[in-house]
């Protein structure tokens, strides 16, 4: 692991993971934040894309009150229930396997949630998600993140001319754990299923730094090819991408706040045991612009 990186006159910590991304900060409460440590939380978190903040002890409103310092948040989408949201906090998005009365509490259950960028089918999607642990399992719901600065940078050149340029349709027809989305028909067929066209290489706003960005593999197509040229071109791009190298991952405890950068990374989470509890509240700031070549 990388040498802790103090910040002067302050008690925060910026710790790396010692892999491609990912970190965690220490000695911060995020419920009464100097404006000095978000400036370090903001820099930790253009370098390192994947923060860690364990230990928090957070309302919905502490939450929501420390997400809006990063920008405007969204609403949180529908659930598989027809929910929208915590009652009095329609920026709080649950997700969570707990029953109550019959009903799921919250999304996504207690299986894998495959490879993703959250709701890249929308025309501006989320900039950032932002997850606080309230309860999770004994073992089992680790969410890995990679890193898709380092996926581009690494794929060989020839794989990089075929993509330039192109534009892929990110679907808006399953969720990450393979829920069709409220209020949507399920489409099996890529070419004409619902969705929103990106650039396959983007750069990212902040850092200027170029960013392969493939959502999620289910139902993409690449715009101006066949579908088996675009299946084949998607399956030369994804074992490449989600190499081990590119990933780090959290093993949650309650009071973890976990921030990432949508527009440079991609998430999954392994399943657990669905007669444990896990029940997460999530929060996402509004993406600014449309992604960019």
């Amino acid at each position: 692991m990388n040498a802790p990186t103090p910040t002067a006159g302050s008690t925060l910590t910026v710790v790396p993971s010692g892999r491609l991304l990912g970190a965690e900060i220490r000695g911060v409460d995020l419920r009464s934040l100097a404006g000095a440590d978000f400036a370090s939380i903001q820099r930790a978190w253009n370098e390192h894309s994947v923060l860690l903040f364990r230990g928090q002890q957070l309302t919905d409103d502490d939450l929501i009150a420390f997400s809006r310092r990063f920008g405007e948040l969204d609403w949180a989408p529908i659930q598989e229930t027809g929910r929208r949201f915590v009652e009095g906090h329609p920026e709080i998005y649950v997700v969570s396997n707990v029953i109550v009365n019959g009903q799921p509490i919250g999304s996504l259950g207690a299986g894998e949630a495959t490879w993703h960028t959250d709701m890249s089918y929308l025309e501006a999607p989320p900039k950032a998600s932002m997850l606080y642990a309230l309860e999770v399992p004994p073992s089992g719901g680790a969410t890995y993140f990679c890193g898709m600065y380092e996926a581009y940078d690494a794929l060989p050149d020839a794989l990089k001319r075929r993509i330039e340029g192109r534009m892929l349709k990110h679907d808006g027809t399953y969720n990450s754990g393979g829920f069709v989305r409220q209020g949507v028909t399920a489409v099996d067929d890529p070419m004409t299923s619902p969705g929103v066209y990106h650039p396959l290489v983007c750069t990212h706003p902040e850092t200027r730094r170029r960013v392969l960005y493939l959502g999620r593999r289910r139902n993409a197509y690449v715009q101006g090819l066949t579908l088996a040229e675009s299946e084949a071109l998607l399956d030369d791009l994804w074992p490449l991408a989600t190499r081990d190298e590119f990933t780090w991952h959290n093993e949650w405890k309650v009071g973890d706040v976990v921030l990432w950068d949508n527009r440079c990374t991609m998430h999954r989470r392994d399943p657990f045991d669905p007669n444990s509890r896990r029940v997460m509240h999530r929060t996402q700031i509004k993406g600014e612009t449309r992604p960019t070549a």
